[in-house]
């Protein structure tokens, strides 16, 4: 059951074992695979849980699906409707669809186009807006005010953290002995899912969060002690450029061992890696936490890691390597 803790809605690891009975009929129960080239490279065992292969093509289908099937017949009514850079968005749209309610979505313009194409593709509206968070959220708040739909944050939310904590609990359910996690950040609701789960069922084991440098607001906030929020950071991990919010942030400052950051060429290096010698694909927002364990061999040397491949949804037509 929630907790109200300073005015918020703090989800339970009892919201995530419901989240994932609720949401197991609509979603992929993804693989963990293992590269033995990767492991003498960086010295670690690795372990990537691939949410490249969800339904959706992202983790975020797990919350976006536990928010949408969470809700009663009235609060579905009006439908639902969020602002995202694509993946949250595409996964609203898939869980709406799934639901048979309408679905709209407030979008960067500058989001790839493969991300816009399958938010229509699931059947949901797209508005545009700039590649900023106030624009965003502006655009949003008129959205909401025509519509009166449920509004379903991307990270900022306790049935979102509780469905994202399900990937973390499958995960160390098919590995034993990890040592470490390690999941992108951005707004921070993998993180936090993942800090959820692993504080009830592995409370000794370390979290890292694997950030851009270019956008690099959720390290700095670590560092600070206080949210930092930056509103229009450019980064080849279009995925990693909205801030940390008060929810996502009582996870990861509670429960978060370190932010580690990479570059953007050394993101688009590890992710080219992956795709060559794993043979699957994925997005840059993906590769950070493989930049990162690269960039800190000393970190993760000789531990089992948990590596969480969050998503695989990249346009095709602009590859980062192609674009450089």
């Amino acid at each position: 059951m929630m907790k109200d803790i300073a005015g918020m809605q703090i989800p339970t690891y009892d919201d995530v074992v419901a989240a994932h009975a609720r949401i197991a009929p609509h979603i992929h129960r993804t693989p963990v695979l293992t590269s033995r080239m990767l492991n003498d490279l960086t010295g670690a065992e690795l372990f990537f849980k691939c949410e490249n292969f969800q339904k959706a093509g992202a983790f975020k289908a797990r919350g976006a699906s536990n928010a949408v099937f969470g809700l009663s017949d009235a609060g579905a009514a009006n439908g639902v409707a969020t602002h995202s850079s694509g993946n949250h968005g595409s996964c609203l749209s898939f869980a709406a669809g799934r639901r048979g309610i309408p679905c709209t979505v407030v979008m960067p313009r500058t989001a790839p186009q493969a991300k816009k194409d399958a938010v229509r593709g699931y059947g949901a509206r797209v508005v545009e807006c700039e590649p900023s968070t106030s624009s965003r959220e502006a655009v949003f708040a008129e959205v909401v005010a025509e519509t009166g739909a449920e509004f379903v944050h991307p990270y900022n939310d306790p049935r979102v953290i509780a469905g994202q904590g399900t990937c973390a609990r499958e995960l160390i359910d098919e590995v034993e002995g990890l040592d470490a996690v390690i999941a992108p950040i951005g707004g921070g609701g993998m993180v936090s899912g993942t800090c959820l789960t692993l504080s009830a069922l592995a409370p000794s084991m370390k979290i890292y969060a694997a950030e851009p440098e270019q956008a690099d607001d959720a390290m700095r906030s670590f560092r600070a002690g206080h949210i930092i929020a930056d509103d229009a950071p450019e980064t080849v991990a279009d995925g990693l450029k909205v801030p940390l919010k008060e929810l996502t942030w009582h996870f990861v400052k509670t429960y978060v061992t370190d932010i580690l950051t990479a570059s953007d060429p050394e993101i688009v290096e590890a992710m080219k890696l992956i795709w060559k010698r794993m043979k699957i694909v994925m997005e840059p927002s993906s590769a950070v936490p493989l930049a990162t364990i690269l960039k800190n061999p000393e970190t993760f040397r000789g531990k089992r890691v948990g590596v969480i491949v969050t998503g695989g949804n990249v346009d095709l037509d602009r590859l980062p390597w192609m674009t450089r």
